[in-house]
């Protein structure tokens, strides 16, 4: 259960991490969308393991292939069928793992919630699985341009090394200059040797994710319980490894009074706009025109190439020293991830939003 996300666009996917492969059915895409299959692998070889030293070193080509849903490079408004063979299994290094659990990964939940786990890899709690939630990501940003909305996240911390400001500060199109997908030159660098050195002593870290959405209309969200911003933690809070997810000013607004801070309405030539965007373009759960920004964030990297204390399925104290191939800090990779979520849940609103039109 609960392998389906969405209302009306709606991506069901399946797999595990050293199966055959990870794949999933689209239901709900509007017809028409003319699919870039260039595109389309690009966002697979952002998410893709292998790309630089500061993440694992799996090699996987990644290649996507279609099943159904799609004529003379259009969808058709059928369900769209897609796999990506998985080719570079060592699953062998998860054979000491096997009888044992990972510290804070999901080896104990699974195995107590369902009574037998795929230890290799993860099965199905590894994060290989999001490489489905990008194909259907890069389906709906491409259904998006025809809106002409936008969709760009990019690193803001990891560790300690951070960006300050707001997202205006920084040339988002320099987010992939750098392997660790951050706007800013000299803080990516900065990122990167921290990754690198963290990496070398078989340790990892956690960081940051900042995502902007522009081009978005008014009026997409839903009362009381299906708030867009609602919709966009849930999304952020399904992929592997997020702990946190805040919008707009977040936390922050914590700290200040309603004089401080409330965004003031103006006539702008005719339009009604906002002096400020403390609000992340949601208000009252419905977006309001401006930017959508949040920030989500991600934990270490719970596999860690070093000894840890554990225990046995038969609650025998013991010590791990974890083997194989894992990433030092998630979020170069991730940032794809985060933008398909967004994408999806956007172009879900938007076909929510038809059914209150007549």
């Amino acid at each position: 259960m609960f392998n389906t996300f969405g209302n009306i666009y709606r991506l069901t996917s399946f797999g595990e991490s050293h199966g055959a492969g990870i794949g999933g059915v689209i239901d709900g895409c509007p017809s028409g969308i003319d699919l870039d299959m260039d595109f389309i692998q690009q966002e697979l070889n952002r998410r893709k393991p292998g790309q630089s030293r500061i993440t694992t070193p799996r090699k996987e080509d990644d290649e996507v292939q279609f099943f159904s849903g799609i004529y003379e490079g259009k969808t058709t408004g059928t369900p769209i069928g897609f796999i990506i063979w998985n080719k570079n299994q060592h699953s062998a290094d998860y054979d000491n793992m096997k009888s044992l659990y990972r510290p804070s990964h999901a080896d104990y939940t699974y195995q107590t919630k369902y009574g037998i786990r795929d230890p290799r890899g993860g099965g199905r709690s590894s994060a290989r699985e999001t490489i489905a939630r990008c194909v259907a990501g890069a389906i709906a940003k491409l259904a998006l341009r025809q809106r002409d909305i936008r969709i760009q996240a990019f690193t803001s911390q990891v560790g300690s090394i951070k960006l300050e400001g707001s997202y205006q500060d920084y040339d988002l199109n320099l987010t992939e200059d750098s392997a660790v997908r951050c706007p800013d030159p000299e803080k990516a660098a900065e990122m990167e040797e921290l990754i690198a050195e963290i990496k070398s002593k078989g340790d990892t870290v956690g960081g940051v994710i900042t995502c902007v959405i522009t081009g978005t209309p008014v009026g997409l969200g839903e009362p009381v319980f299906g708030k867009l911003h609602a919709a966009l933690g849930h999304a952020m809070l399904t992929i592997n490894a997020v702990k946190g997810f805040e919008y707009g000013d977040g936390f922050d607004a914590a700290l200040f009074r309603g004089s401080e801070r409330n965004d003031r309405f103006f006539n702008d030539h005719g339009h009604i706009n906002t002096h400020t965007n403390h609000s992340g373009g949601i208000q009252g759960g419905i977006s309001n025109g401006q930017d959508i920004y949040f920030r989500v964030a991600f934990k270490s990297v719970a596999t860690i190439l070093m000894e840890q204390e554990t225990v046995t399925q038969d609650c025998e104290d013991t010590i791990l020293k974890a083997r194989g191939r894992h990433d030092p800090c998630v979020l170069p990779r991730a940032v794809p991830i985060v933008e398909s979520m967004a994408a999806i849940t956007l172009l879900d609103y938007m076909l929510l939003q038809k059914t209150h039109e007549f």
